[in-house]
């Protein structure tokens, strides 16, 4: 089996991602003093659509991105789009009205519609397949399911959704493990590293700079912001910050101070046959459960299973992701039991405290604005996020607006203490999830 590169190298992890990657391309570094209207600091999925909406507006932009295109949890993620931004909205009530829990849960859907919009305008071979599963493991999941399709259905959700009692959700997927299913035609899975890859392409098509390897060292702020790099500086009237978990305290502290990096991981196991995929999930969807240690895995488009979790607060990786993994797999498809895999990995997902996604500008500085913490539902989040910066550079902040009034607490304990806080915290959820 090929061992992973180690998960914060300068090069794109070992992972099955980069060895079916379609559209590689290396774009050079910056080494002189640039000038545009907006430079976008992150080469993920956030940064990339920020400067295709806002190159779409007219606007020249450059990309920053301190590794390679895609390099973060954008290149690395389980892959799943999943209808939705944020962890119920309901809770900010009180701050954004009736009307913005509405708005956010009409974005949730669009979202979705954007990144399957941007995959079909632009040809970007992905391997885009619909059909997505919420899975119960305990009673009360259930009562949690048929509230969610009551509330979609309420909302007007224009795709199939099914709710799946445990004899019928062996329709879906092959395993004892699960107590019924909410089936949602509307989400799906894909290959996120081709998926931003090609998206890069778009944006180098419309005249977007895309630098890589040239972190951000410092930012100026005022009018025009600045921002320097170890060999050269962009000059902007606007600068958004879209590096999520790996933005860290140095560049901005406001910023970072509100994001926590947590990892999470991902094994891909041989190419099985056709009959081991129809044993397994007969109808090509992805999955995720509803614990808070949950576990998520699809098949791959050369029907590998990709399955995922052991999301892990504590900033320490696993020594061994297969060792870690591999149990949980097996646990969920016992008919697996002793499959090779081929390739195993991980990397940072940003999380924010209240599991809503940071969407504001800087307090001091109206004209920088930020995205991050999308608490690991960034496929779809990260689109919707990059439209709204577009849509407030343009001044027509009205939905953005919604996002920047929701407060959001700064992790206490400065970057070395403040995740064994969340560990510690983290427990008590999960341990929540044995009864």
């Amino acid at each position: 089996m090929p061992k992973p590169s180690p998960i914060h190298s300068d090069n794109y992890p070992d992972s099955f991602y980069f060895h079916s990657a379609k559209e590689l391309f290396e774009h050079p570094q910056l080494t002189e003093s640039i000038h545009v209207d907006v430079c976008v600091v992150g080469g993920g999925f956030s940064g990339i659509n920020t400067a295709i909406e806002l190159a779409q507006k007219g606007f020249s932009v450059a990309v920053l991105e301190s590794k390679r295109i895609g390099w973060g949890a954008s290149g690395r993620n389980g892959g799943e789009l999943i209808r939705g931004i944020g962890h119920d909205a309901s809770q900010f009530k009180n701050v954004i009205g009736t009307e913005g829990v509405n708005a956010i849960t009409q974005m949730g859907f669009e979202a979705v519609e954007i990144v399957k919009q941007r995959i079909k305008q632009h040809n970007i071979q992905c391997d885009l397949q619909m059909g997505y599963c919420d899975l119960a493991v305990k009673p009360r999941h259930l009562r949690e399911l048929e509230q969610e399709f009551d509330d979609l259905k309420q909302a007007g959700y224009q795709h199939e959704i099914q709710l799946l009692d445990k004899a019928r959700t062996s329709e879906v997927i092959q395993s004892d493990f699960y107590q019924g299913a909410l089936v949602d035609m509307g989400s799906g899975h894909l290959h996120p590293l081709n998926l931003v890859l090609g998206e890069a392409r778009v944006a180098r098509e419309m005249g977007v700079h895309i630098f890589e390897n040239s972190p951000a060292e410092h930012i100026f702020k005022g009018a025009k912001p600045v921002v320097k790099t170890a060999k050269g500086e962009v000059n902007c009237r606007f600068l958004v910050l879209a590096g999520n978990a790996y933005i860290g305290h140095k560049l901005n502290d406001y910023v970072g101070g509100k994001v926590l990096p947590a990892g999470s991981y991902l094994l891909a196991t041989e190419p099985l046959t056709p009959e081991e995929c129809q044993a397994i999930i007969p109808q090509n969807m992805a999955f995720a459960d509803m614990r808070v240690a949950l576990d998520y895995f699809h098949l791959s488009a050369d029907n590998r299973l990709l399955f995922g979790g052991l999301c892990t607060y504590s900033g320490k990786d696993p020594r061994n992701i297969e060792a870690a993994l591999r149990p949980n797999l097996e646990h969920v498809f016992p008919q697996l039991k002793g499959v090779k895999i081929d390739y195993q990995w991980g990397g940072m997902i940003g999380i924010g405290a209240n599991r809503m996604p940071q969407i504001g500008r800087l307090p001091d500085a109206k004209n920088i604005f930020y995205a991050q913490a999308y608490s690991g539902h960034g496929v779809n989040a990260t689109h919707m996020a990059a439209k709204l910066i577009a849509e407030a550079i343009t001044e027509q902040a009205e939905r953005f607006d919604i996002f920047d009034k929701i407060k959001h607490m700064t992790f206490p304990g400065g970057p070395h203490f403040r995740s064994p806080m969340l560990a510690a915290g983290m427990l008590y959820h999960r341990f929540k999830d044995i009864f």
